[in-house]
């Protein structure tokens, strides 16, 4: 078995190269398990924290360069897309997100597509497809409605991967994916990236910014389950799939104050004291425009699941990331 992950020297992509080299095989739905032969990380410059051993190999590239994606995906079986310019980075620079979101991920497929088989995608979007004006609860059958740059190069990547399965060019699947919390390591130009770091430096010891208001909803996944969803979307059979190609993702929603108040209940109020309140109205707006609660019920139907509670996201954010011999992050 050959996978590729593009964006894998980011976290997400760390964790899923962890778990494949400590199952050694991925188990298919409806097909023979195969052991792995070569794990490619395929990203704009190599990282700390990729593991050493012969099976995982760095290429480092730009999803614009046709010669190293073909290179990068020749003889592939399975391929995790999670490469992008997150959501500020793609609002403040147009060009940039256009040629990383939509056509870096169609340079994808065409490599992918001149291959002889058909390979496997798992593709990353996000709940960004959504934005403006929306239904209390967001449904699978719930139209995109996105009011950023970002939110409509998910989108149009939610339809080229399905466009391309459809004509039997790929195997692909996206998943629509709650905003991920707590991330290791700094802050990125993510819209969201206040939601981790309001958790993960006062735990470390530093102060942050919180620029959007306590009452803000927030539709969150740990970690944890970002990983169990990648592993399962990769496992599921077409027929399991069927025509509908992408996959809204249970989470939990939570307010910014309540997670505060988890974060004193798990780390004391001094962990609080370190987080400061000072308004960023494009931030804010861009957050307020994200649905806050979402009915996921094809998504548990194929035996997707998601956390339980605040509490235990920054539980596992400490024991994975913070308490001695970890080796997540």
């Amino acid at each position: 078995m050959r996978i590729l992950i593009t964006g894998g020297t980011g976290f997400i992509g760390k964790l899923i190269v962890g778990h494949l080299l400590q199952t050694g095989c991925i188990r298919l739905e409806g097909r023979q398990s195969r052991p792995i032969e070569n794990i490619t990380l395929f990203d704009t410059s190599q990282s700390e924290g990729i593991p050493s051993d012969p099976r995982v190999h760095l290429i480092a590239g730009d999803l614009g360069d046709s010669a190293a994606v073909e290179r990068a995906t020749r003889g592939v079986d399975l391929v995790w897309h999670l490469a992008a310019v997150v959501s500020a980075g793609a609002e403040a620079d147009f060009d940039l997100g256009i040629r990383v979101n939509i056509k870096g991920l169609l340079t994808l497929l065409e490599a992918l597509r001149s291959l002889a088989h058909r390979p496997r995608l798992v593709n990353a979007s996000s709940f960004a497809v959504f934005g403006g004006e929306l239904p209390a609860v967001v449904t699978d059958h719930t139209a995109v409605t996105p009011k950023s740059s970002y939110g409509m190069q998910k989108a149009v990547g939610e339809l080229l991967v399905a466009d391309y399965s459809r004509r039997g060019y790929v195997d692909g699947r996206s998943l629509r994916l709650p905003t991920i919390a707590v991330r290791p390591g700094r802050p990125n130009l993510a819209a969201s990236t206040f939601v981790s770091s309001i958790v993960r430096e006062p735990l470390s010891g530093k102060v942050v910014v919180c620029p959007v208001r306590e009452e803000t909803m927030v539709y969150v996944a740990s970690p944890r389950m970002a990983l169990a969803s990648m592993i399962r979307a990769m496992e599921l059979s077409e027929e399991s799939i069927g025509s509908e190609r992408t996959i809204p993702l249970p989470g939990i929603t939570v307010s910014v104050g309540e997670i505060v108040t988890a974060l004193v209940r798990v780390a004391g109020a001094e962990a609080a004291r370190r987080i400061s309140w000072e308004a960023d109205p494009k931030i804010q707006c861009i957050v307020d425009g994200w649905p806050t609660h979402v009915h996921a019920e094809r998504a548990r139907a194929l035996g997707f699941q998601s956390d339980t509670d605040i509490d235990s996201i920054i539980r596992a954010h400490i024991e994975d990331e913070l308490q001695p011999g970890s080796t997540c992050g």
